[in-house]
């Protein structure tokens, strides 16, 4: 029941959050517009870098209100400032546009090294070295974060109160067109961290209520790692 709570506070509130609506942009106009975006933003929105967003299949409603608040100033990125207020309204719809209409690439399950910052373990003797434990495979490593990320994605995380990102974003990371949220689903692991990190220390607030710093200032390093994880892995 918790839970479901949980769930729903952030349901209710998202209730207020205004609505976009705006006339459709033209797709193959908006190709020719995106030239520019390519050498981040890689070959139809597929960034190549993981710290550059893949901007395909995003909702058109999602990208046309970022490129608005790069142009106004209320997110903050000079490159992206210096683009988006040389555009117009129907470049940025037609920009969205055409992003929205391509495929978004999947991403290769993450590689999860073994605690570097450990103290080292001295050299087993043969007497002790039977007793050992074996560790756990990088694979099993792997599992188990995006198990809790899976988890943190679909419940939250009562004790800290952390919302259920499910409520927004759906059931498959698909976001929501109508409301402006996000799709997350196969983004880069790298980007989301970061987008994650900058809502919970304040330098990122363009989203309705500030929902997000909300969110994420009650969100450990780790839970931040494994739901980024976890998305990156929706397909």
């Amino acid at each position: 029941m918790k839970k479901k709570l949980l769930a729903l506070t952030i349901c209710i509130i998202t209730t207020g959050a205004p609505t976009i609506l705006h006339a459709e942009g033209n797709a193959n106009a908006g190709k020719e517009k995106a030239a520019a975006c390519v050498s981040c933003h890689g070959d139809n929105g597929n960034s190549m870098v993981s710290t550059f967003p893949k901007l395909a299949q995003q909702h058109s409603t999602y990208l046309v209100r970022q490129l608005k608040s790069f142009k106004d100033g209320s997110r903050q990125n000079a490159m992206m400032e210096g683009i988006a207020k040389n555009l117009s309204d129907d470049d940025m719809r037609d920009i969205g546009a055409y992003y929205a209409s391509q495929k978004i690439s999947e991403n290769a399950l993450p590689v999860v090294d073994d605690d570097d910052d450990e103290p080292a373990k001295p050299a087993a003797t043969s007497a002790n070295k039977a007793a050992e434990t074996k560790p756990a495979a990088k694979g099993d490593n792997v599992k188990n974060l995006i198990a809790l990320g899976s988890s943190l994605y679909r419940n939250g995380d009562l004790a800290r109160e952390v919302s259920a990102c499910i409520a927004c974003h759906g059931p498959f990371g698909e976001g929501n067109r109508p409301a402006a949220f996000p799709a997350l689903r196969s983004q880069h692991a790298d980007y989301l961290i970061k987008s994650l990190n900058d809502f919970k220390s304040g330098a990122r607030s363009n989203n309705p209520e500030n929902m997000m710093h909300m969110i994420a200032k009650k969100m450990t390093d780790e839970e931040i790692k494994d739901v980024a994880y976890r998305l990156s892995t929706m397909k």
